[in-house]
Protein backbone atom coordinates (compact mmCIF):
# COMPACT_ATOMS: atom_id res chain seq x y z
CA UNK A 1 0.00 0.00 0.00
CA UNK A 2 2.62 2.56 0.95
CA UNK A 3 4.60 1.44 -2.61
CA UNK A 4 1.88 1.39 -4.32
CA UNK A 5 0.78 5.15 -3.06
CA UNK A 6 4.09 6.23 -3.28
CA UNK A 7 4.78 5.13 -7.03
CA UNK A 8 1.11 6.76 -7.69
CA UNK A 9 2.26 9.91 -6.30
CA UNK A 10 5.77 9.99 -7.90
CA UNK A 11 3.48 9.27 -11.22
CA UNK A 12 1.15 12.19 -10.35
CA UNK A 13 3.98 14.56 -10.03
CA UNK A 14 5.28 13.41 -13.07
CA UNK A 15 2.58 13.78 -15.24
CA UNK A 16 1.76 17.65 -13.18
CA UNK A 17 4.75 18.68 -14.11
CA UNK A 18 4.86 17.32 -18.02
CA UNK A 19 1.82 19.16 -17.98
CA UNK A 20 2.99 22.58 -16.20
CA UNK A 21 5.72 22.32 -18.51
CA UNK A 22 3.78 22.19 -21.54
CA UNK A 23 1.49 24.47 -20.45
CA UNK A 24 4.13 26.61 -20.21
CA UNK A 25 5.99 26.06 -23.13
CA UNK A 26 2.51 26.61 -25.10
CA UNK A 27 1.81 29.73 -23.50
CA UNK A 28 4.89 31.54 -23.63
CA UNK A 29 4.15 32.30 -27.35
CA UNK A 30 0.55 33.71 -26.94
CA UNK A 31 2.17 35.67 -23.88
CA UNK A 32 5.01 37.17 -26.54
CA UNK A 33 2.62 37.81 -29.09
CA UNK A 34 -0.26 39.89 -26.60
CA UNK A 35 1.76 41.54 -23.75
CA UNK A 36 5.36 42.37 -25.10
CA UNK A 37 5.83 45.88 -26.25
CA UNK A 38 6.28 47.11 -29.60
CA UNK A 39 9.55 48.73 -31.00
CA UNK A 40 7.87 52.50 -31.17
CA UNK A 41 6.29 51.26 -27.52
CA UNK A 42 9.58 51.13 -25.86
CA UNK A 43 11.01 53.80 -27.38
CA UNK A 44 8.43 56.21 -25.98
CA UNK A 45 8.43 54.95 -22.73
CA UNK A 46 12.11 55.67 -22.74
CA UNK A 47 11.65 58.98 -23.69
CA UNK A 48 9.37 59.33 -21.17
CA UNK A 49 11.81 58.10 -18.77
CA UNK A 50 14.48 60.52 -20.04
CA UNK A 51 12.31 63.40 -19.74
CA UNK A 52 11.48 62.09 -16.05
CA UNK A 53 15.19 61.93 -15.35
CA UNK A 54 15.78 65.15 -17.29
CA UNK A 55 13.35 67.02 -15.14
CA UNK A 56 14.85 65.61 -12.04
CA UNK A 57 18.92 66.41 -13.37
CA UNK A 58 18.06 69.92 -14.60
CA UNK A 59 14.85 70.96 -12.46
CA UNK A 60 15.32 74.37 -13.72
CA UNK A 61 15.28 73.92 -17.44
CA UNK A 62 16.95 71.90 -20.08
CA UNK A 63 20.74 72.40 -20.59
CA UNK A 64 21.68 75.10 -23.59
CA UNK A 65 23.31 72.34 -25.98
CA UNK A 66 19.57 70.62 -25.92
CA UNK A 67 17.26 73.16 -25.18
CA UNK A 68 15.22 73.73 -28.47
CA UNK A 69 16.20 71.17 -30.59
CA UNK A 70 13.79 70.16 -33.29
CA UNK A 71 12.99 66.49 -34.34
CA UNK A 72 14.27 67.34 -37.84
CA UNK A 73 17.86 67.97 -38.68
CA UNK A 74 18.67 71.45 -38.96
CA UNK A 75 19.11 71.99 -42.93
CA UNK A 76 17.18 69.35 -45.32
CA UNK A 77 19.10 68.39 -48.84
CA UNK A 78 15.56 70.39 -50.17
CA UNK A 79 16.30 74.32 -48.27
CA UNK A 80 19.84 73.56 -49.11
CA UNK A 81 19.22 73.58 -52.94
CA UNK A 82 16.70 76.26 -52.41
CA UNK A 83 19.20 78.39 -50.34
CA UNK A 84 21.87 77.38 -53.60
CA UNK A 85 19.55 78.52 -56.22
CA UNK A 86 18.83 81.83 -54.51
CA UNK A 87 22.48 82.99 -53.67
CA UNK A 88 22.51 82.00 -57.86
CA UNK A 89 20.23 84.24 -58.66
CA UNK A 90 21.77 86.54 -56.53
CA UNK A 91 24.87 86.76 -58.31
CA UNK A 92 23.64 86.60 -61.73
CA UNK A 93 21.81 89.70 -60.51
CA UNK A 94 24.92 91.14 -59.36
CA UNK A 95 26.34 90.37 -62.22
CA UNK A 96 24.40 91.85 -64.88
CA UNK A 97 24.67 95.50 -62.23
CA UNK A 98 27.94 95.68 -62.52
CA UNK A 99 27.88 95.00 -66.36
CA UNK A 100 25.51 97.42 -66.83
CA UNK A 101 27.40 99.99 -64.91
CA UNK A 102 30.53 99.59 -67.03
CA UNK A 103 29.00 99.84 -70.19
CA UNK A 104 27.00 103.02 -68.92
CA UNK A 105 30.86 104.17 -67.29
CA UNK A 106 31.83 103.62 -71.18
CA UNK A 107 28.93 105.41 -72.59
CA UNK A 108 29.59 108.20 -70.40
CA UNK A 109 33.31 109.00 -71.13
CA UNK A 110 32.51 108.80 -74.91
CA UNK A 111 29.49 111.46 -74.14
CA UNK A 112 32.10 113.60 -72.81
CA UNK A 113 34.95 113.07 -75.39
CA UNK A 114 32.42 114.32 -77.70
CA UNK A 115 30.81 116.96 -76.01
CA UNK A 116 34.07 118.45 -75.31
CA UNK A 117 35.16 117.75 -78.80
CA UNK A 118 31.75 120.14 -80.30
CA UNK A 119 32.53 122.50 -77.13
CA UNK A 120 36.30 123.45 -79.07
CA UNK A 121 34.94 123.41 -82.37
CA UNK A 122 32.37 125.70 -81.45
CA UNK A 123 34.83 128.05 -79.32
CA UNK A 124 36.79 128.14 -82.30
CA UNK A 125 33.90 128.99 -84.49
CA UNK A 126 32.87 131.92 -82.40
CA UNK A 127 36.38 133.22 -81.96
CA UNK A 128 36.96 133.60 -85.18
CA UNK A 129 33.40 134.83 -85.95
CA UNK A 130 34.33 137.39 -82.75
CA UNK A 131 37.20 137.85 -84.76
CA UNK A 132 36.04 138.94 -87.65
CA UNK A 133 33.23 141.55 -85.93
CA UNK A 134 35.81 142.88 -83.96
CA UNK A 135 38.31 144.02 -87.33
CA UNK A 136 34.69 146.33 -88.81
CA UNK A 137 36.06 149.60 -88.80
CA UNK A 138 33.58 152.24 -86.31
CA UNK A 139 31.58 154.60 -88.63
CA UNK A 140 33.25 157.57 -89.41
CA UNK A 141 36.73 156.19 -89.25
CA UNK A 142 39.27 155.44 -91.76
CA UNK A 143 38.33 152.46 -93.48
CA UNK A 144 41.30 150.65 -94.90
CA UNK A 145 41.19 148.36 -98.17
CA UNK A 146 40.48 144.82 -98.24
CA UNK A 147 44.03 143.00 -99.10
CA UNK A 148 43.70 142.19 -102.86
CA UNK A 149 45.10 138.58 -102.34
CA UNK A 150 41.97 138.06 -100.22
CA UNK A 151 39.44 138.96 -103.04
CA UNK A 152 41.98 136.98 -105.82
CA UNK A 153 42.24 133.79 -104.47
CA UNK A 154 44.56 132.21 -106.74
CA UNK A 155 45.39 129.24 -108.50
CA UNK A 156 49.05 128.92 -108.52
CA UNK A 157 51.01 125.77 -110.23
CA UNK A 158 53.31 125.72 -106.43
CA UNK A 159 51.73 124.78 -102.89
CA UNK A 160 51.70 128.13 -101.12
CA UNK A 161 54.20 127.74 -97.70
CA UNK A 162 54.94 130.45 -94.54
CA UNK A 163 57.65 131.42 -96.19
CA UNK A 164 56.71 131.50 -100.27
CA UNK A 165 53.22 132.00 -99.88
CA UNK A 166 52.71 132.15 -103.71
CA UNK A 167 51.40 135.12 -105.61
CA UNK A 168 48.71 136.68 -103.98
CA UNK A 169 46.52 138.37 -106.63
CA UNK A 170 46.32 138.00 -110.74
CA UNK A 171 46.06 140.62 -113.03
CA UNK A 172 42.23 139.57 -113.69
CA UNK A 173 41.39 139.40 -110.61
CA UNK A 174 40.79 143.00 -108.69
CA UNK A 175 38.95 143.27 -105.57
CA UNK A 176 35.51 144.23 -105.19
CA UNK A 177 33.96 146.86 -103.26
CA UNK A 178 32.88 145.42 -99.85
CA UNK A 179 35.46 146.89 -97.18
CA UNK A 180 32.41 147.33 -94.96
CA UNK A 181 31.05 143.84 -95.01
CA UNK A 182 32.13 141.23 -91.76
CA UNK A 183 31.90 138.29 -94.35
CA UNK A 184 34.38 139.63 -96.12
CA UNK A 185 36.64 140.35 -93.51
CA UNK A 186 35.90 136.65 -92.11
CA UNK A 187 36.71 135.22 -95.64
CA UNK A 188 39.82 137.18 -95.94
CA UNK A 189 40.94 136.14 -92.41
CA UNK A 190 41.07 132.14 -93.22
CA UNK A 191 42.37 133.08 -97.12
CA UNK A 192 45.38 134.81 -95.35
CA UNK A 193 45.72 131.88 -92.98
CA UNK A 194 45.60 129.83 -96.04
CA UNK A 195 48.42 131.88 -97.58
CA UNK A 196 50.42 131.62 -94.40
CA UNK A 197 50.84 127.90 -94.85
CA UNK A 198 48.19 127.39 -91.34
CA UNK A 199 46.04 124.81 -92.77
CA UNK A 200 44.21 124.22 -89.86
CA UNK A 201 43.50 127.31 -88.84
CA UNK A 202 42.69 128.06 -92.09
CA UNK A 203 39.96 125.29 -92.34
CA UNK A 204 38.52 126.07 -88.94
CA UNK A 205 38.11 129.45 -89.82
CA UNK A 206 36.59 129.20 -93.57
CA UNK A 207 34.36 126.38 -92.33
CA UNK A 208 33.38 129.16 -89.49
CA UNK A 209 32.89 131.54 -92.27
CA UNK A 210 30.73 128.97 -94.45
CA UNK A 211 28.59 128.55 -91.48
CA UNK A 212 27.56 132.31 -90.32
CA UNK A 213 27.23 133.59 -93.93
CA UNK A 214 25.77 130.52 -96.24
CA UNK A 215 24.53 132.47 -98.69
CA UNK A 216 27.32 135.23 -99.00
CA UNK A 217 28.97 135.11 -102.67
CA UNK A 218 32.26 134.27 -101.35
CA UNK A 219 30.79 130.84 -99.63
CA UNK A 220 31.53 129.05 -103.06
CA UNK A 221 34.94 130.57 -102.35
CA UNK A 222 35.55 129.65 -98.51
CA UNK A 223 34.23 126.27 -99.54
CA UNK A 224 36.90 125.70 -102.40
CA UNK A 225 39.65 127.07 -100.36
CA UNK A 226 38.40 124.81 -97.68
CA UNK A 227 39.15 121.68 -99.82
CA UNK A 228 42.34 123.32 -101.21
CA UNK A 229 43.40 123.40 -98.01
CA UNK A 230 42.43 120.30 -96.90
CA UNK A 231 44.85 118.83 -100.70
CA UNK A 232 48.34 121.43 -99.46
CA UNK A 233 47.62 119.48 -96.04
CA UNK A 234 48.04 116.61 -97.44
CA UNK A 235 44.44 114.89 -97.01
CA UNK A 236 43.70 114.30 -100.81
CA UNK A 237 40.55 111.87 -100.10
CA UNK A 238 39.08 114.53 -97.67
CA UNK A 239 39.89 117.09 -100.06
CA UNK A 240 37.90 115.41 -102.56
CA UNK A 241 34.92 115.18 -100.77
CA UNK A 242 35.23 118.99 -99.66
CA UNK A 243 35.50 120.29 -103.58
CA UNK A 244 32.96 117.66 -105.29
CA UNK A 245 30.54 118.98 -102.39
CA UNK A 246 31.18 122.44 -103.25
CA UNK A 247 30.50 121.87 -107.18
CA UNK A 248 27.54 119.73 -106.70
CA UNK A 249 25.82 122.00 -103.66
CA UNK A 250 26.44 125.19 -105.75
CA UNK A 251 27.56 125.21 -109.48
CA UNK A 252 27.12 128.21 -109.94
CA UNK A 253 29.11 129.38 -107.39
CA UNK A 254 31.71 131.51 -108.84
CA UNK A 255 34.59 128.82 -107.37
CA UNK A 256 32.36 125.98 -108.91
CA UNK A 257 34.87 125.62 -111.97
CA UNK A 258 38.34 125.23 -109.26
CA UNK A 259 36.51 122.83 -107.05
CA UNK A 260 36.47 121.04 -110.52
CA UNK A 261 39.95 121.38 -111.09
CA UNK A 262 41.31 120.62 -107.93
CA UNK A 263 38.89 117.60 -107.42
CA UNK A 264 41.17 116.10 -110.31
CA UNK A 265 44.15 117.16 -108.58
CA UNK A 266 42.93 115.59 -105.69
CA UNK A 267 41.85 111.95 -107.91
CA UNK A 268 45.28 112.11 -108.90
CA UNK A 269 46.64 112.00 -105.59
CA UNK A 270 45.03 108.94 -105.01
CA UNK A 271 46.03 107.46 -107.95
CA UNK A 272 42.87 107.55 -109.75
CA UNK A 273 43.62 109.04 -112.62
CA UNK A 274 40.74 107.86 -114.79
CA UNK A 275 38.28 109.41 -112.54
CA UNK A 276 40.68 112.96 -112.73
CA UNK A 277 39.98 112.92 -116.26
CA UNK A 278 36.25 112.74 -115.58
CA UNK A 279 36.30 115.62 -113.44
CA UNK A 280 38.46 117.50 -116.22
CA UNK A 281 36.04 116.35 -118.64
CA UNK A 282 32.71 117.63 -116.90
CA UNK A 283 34.52 121.23 -116.16
CA UNK A 284 35.42 121.75 -120.22
CA UNK A 285 31.76 120.61 -120.40
CA UNK A 286 29.80 122.87 -118.07
CA UNK A 287 31.86 125.87 -118.24
CA UNK A 288 33.92 125.76 -121.64
CA UNK A 289 34.65 129.54 -122.07
CA UNK A 290 33.51 130.59 -119.25
CA UNK A 291 36.53 129.14 -117.42
CA UNK A 292 38.89 131.76 -116.07
CA UNK A 293 41.93 132.19 -118.10
CA UNK A 294 44.12 130.69 -115.28
CA UNK A 295 42.27 127.67 -115.02
CA UNK A 296 42.29 127.52 -119.12
CA UNK A 297 46.00 127.80 -119.13
CA UNK A 298 46.30 125.14 -116.37
CA UNK A 299 44.08 122.38 -117.33
CA UNK A 300 45.90 121.45 -120.59
CA UNK A 301 49.05 119.69 -118.45
CA UNK A 302 46.89 118.30 -115.92
CA UNK A 303 44.94 116.68 -118.79
CA UNK A 304 48.34 115.23 -119.85
CA UNK A 305 49.47 114.25 -116.89
CA UNK A 306 46.36 112.06 -116.21
CA UNK A 307 47.24 110.92 -119.97
CA UNK A 308 43.22 111.96 -120.94
CA UNK A 309 42.24 110.92 -124.26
Amino acid sequence: MTIWGTSMIGTRLRFSAAIAALLAFGATPLFAQQGAPSPEQRLERLERQLRQVQRQVFPRGQPTDTAGLADEPAATQTSVRTLDARLNGLERQLADILRQSEENGNRLTVLQAEIARLKTDQDERLGALERGTASVPAPGAAIPPPAAAANAETLPATRPSATNPGPASSAGNAAPAGANDPGELAYDEGYQLWRAGKYDQAITSLRAFSSAFPKHRRASWSNNLAGRALLDKGEPRAAAEALLANYRGNPKGERAPDSLYYLGQSLMQLKQPEQACKAYEELEAVYGSAMRDELRRLLPPAKAAARCS
